[in-house]
């Protein structure tokens, strides 16, 4: 009996190996990247968001009108105060809560807007998800 050389490998089972690794780190990434405070986040058409850096300032509205900056709770007596420890052109993305009071975030807006803050987001969630 003659033995056959072994000239190439099949690679199919590397790539289906590497391909769940893949899914298992995309799905990990989509957990980490909204935080920790609970948000319910209204909806929206566009799917054009930009990923949210750490170094960034994140500011969170809850229901009941209580604001976090990158998940500290701000009093809104200071949050004028606490704004200015930041640099004018750091990216900021705003979580409102779909429940909470519009005159909390038309009230953020304002407040940012006349300090100079320019770099403005509002993170929303696409319809049906």
């Amino acid at each position: 009996m003659r033995l056959k050389r072994f000239d190439n490998m099949n690679v199919v089972p590397f790539i289906d190996i590497i391909l769940v690794i893949l899914v298992i780190v995309l799905t990990t990434a989509s957990f980490i990247q909204l935080g920790v405070i609970e948000v319910n986040l209204p909806s929206a058409k566009a799917n054009n968001l930009k990923e949210i850096v750490s170094k960034d300032l994140n500011i969170s509205i809850k229901r009941g009108g209580e604001i976090f900056f990158n998940r500290e709770k701000v009093l809104v007596e200071n949050l004028e105060k606490r704004l200015l420890d930041y640099n004018r052109s750091v990216n900021i993305t705003i979580f409102c809560d779909r429940d909470a009071k519009f005159e909390n975030f038309v009230s953020l807006l304002d407040t940012l807007k006349s300090n100079g803050y320019e770099n403005l987001g509002i993170m929303t969630k696409r319809d049906g998800k």
